[in-house]
């Protein structure tokens, strides 16, 4: 027999809350971190009979899990929506308001309003209905650590198609982070179009 494993705290967490507000949606970002690429956010509903096994805060879970969750996700969601803000607006408007750019973007994007936002983090994005921050959310409400797990996925993947452009950088092993790899390349190739400037600045300035 298969071993289910369902963390169940974290549907329960979105159970009491949705005794005052029905209607609930988790909101997550990736990729603030990287030296690369577009910043991604995603906002997920789901309704409180919904249980997910396996779901956790995505970091948690493997990257072939994670894959399995993403499909699981968005069929079982009762809605949900994958975001970005761009490499342009990163550098326009700093990575902090870019990626609640993104947040505001996933939840206008739902096709519904929600009674309330939960937002991963210690930060409010400038939405239309109720919101509030749960630090560490996506290991505390599986609504946040659904949309943590749609907006990592749905980045990697992003990425890897990046990587395909330009395979010199080595995006599909670092995923746009800061590794010694991907400063060698940097090094080596000099800053590309969808690199983030304002993040690497001193090396732009050189090239």
């Amino acid at each position: 027999m298969a071993r289910i494993v369902l963390h169940k705290e974290l549907f329960d967490f979105d159970s009491e809350l949705r005794k005052q507000y029905p209607v609930i949606c988790g909101v997550d970002e990736a990729g603030r971190g990287p030296l690369a690429g577009d910043v991604y956010a995603a906002a997920v509903v789901l309704d409180d009979q919904t249980l997910i096994d396996y779901l956790n805060d995505s970091k948690k879970i493997s990257a072939k899990r994670r894959e399995e969750l993403f499909d699981t996700i968005r069929e079982k969601a009762r809605a949900y929506c994958i975001a970005t803000a761009s490499v342009e607006e990163i550098d326009r408007i700093n990575i902090l308001n870019a990626a609640m750019l993104a947040m505001k973007r996933a939840v206008e994007g739902l096709g519904l309003m929600p009674d309330l936002a939960l937002i991963d983090g210690n930060k409010l994005p400038d939405i239309s209905c109720p919101a509030q921050y749960v630090i560490k959310g996506d290991a505390t409400s599986a609504s946040i650590a659904a949309a943590s797990v749609l907006a990592k996925v749905a980045r990697d993947r992003y990425m890897e198609e990046l990587a395909q452009k330009y395979p010199q950088y080595g995006f599909e092993q670092h995923k746009g982070y800061g590794t010694k790899q991907h400063y060698a390349a940097l090094e080596e190739f000099g800053v590309s179009d969808v690199h983030r400037r304002t993040f690497l600045k001193k090396l732009y300035d050189q090239k």
